[in-house]
């Protein structure tokens, strides 16, 4: 987490405030000052450090404590947005490419949210549960064709139909439910959805699934 958006630096920008080479910083100083500095998202193969820490560390001063607590503006990576979703990275990332998420940041390339856009998808998610649809004194929009119109997650279940054809639904929804979250017998819906939309746009008007 990038804690109130704060301003970030990456090892290769630290290297050059220091005056070395990259593979020079790496192997000479690079273990004391991650002792110091932790990085943002230490888990990840792009290693990040909150610019004031860093210049801090590089100017033989005390390394300042990061802000704590959540704030809407702290930035996420895919990792931290699907723990609030209760999805996997994965999912996160397809629903960005989707729509279904905004396209988020590009920070050192890593792909980041706002804390409150992924809160916000969370409490509303669309045309699902309270805050989902239509807001009093809103006029009345089009009526969903099925319970999952406009689910990016039906054209996942679409493509695994046409890739895994033969394969048993029940398996299949239970490795989908693996890969992108969600219940087994949720993705069992979807691929019934989207096997009723076969050859048409999956978001088509068909009747809603049966439960």
């Amino acid at each position: 987490m990038i804690p109130r958006s704060r301003p970030v630096i990456n090892e290769s920008d630290i290297a050059q405030q220091a005056g070395v080479p990259i593979a020079t910083w790496r192997r000479r100083d690079a273990p004391a000052f991650r002792q110091r500095v932790p990085a943002l998202f230490p888990n990840s193969r792009i290693l990040i450090y909150d610019l004031a820490q860093a210049r801090a560390y590089l100017a033989g001063r005390p390394t300042p404590a990061l802000p704590t607590g959540e704030h809407p503006d702290d930035l996420l990576n895919d990792e931290e947005a699907a723990a609030l979703l209760g999805v996997a990275a994965s999912t996160v990332r397809a629903y960005a490419t989707q729509g279904y998420l905004p396209a988020g940041t590009t920070v050192y390339s890593l792909r980041v949210w706002p804390r409150h856009e992924i809160e916000h998808r969370r409490d509303n998610p669309l045309g699902q549960g309270k805050g989902g649809g239509r807001r009093a004194g809103e006029p009345q929009g089009p009526r969903k064709a099925h319970a999952y119109e406009g689910d990016p997650r039906l054209h996942t279940a679409a493509a695994a139909l046409k890739t895994a054809e033969g394969t048993p639904r029940t398996h299949l929804a239970a490795t989908l439910a693996d890969q992108h979250g969600g219940s087994t017998r949720t993705w069992e819906r979807l691929l019934a959805q989207a096997d009723r939309t076969t050859g048409t746009d999956p978001d088509a008007r068909h009747s809603p699934p049966s439960h």
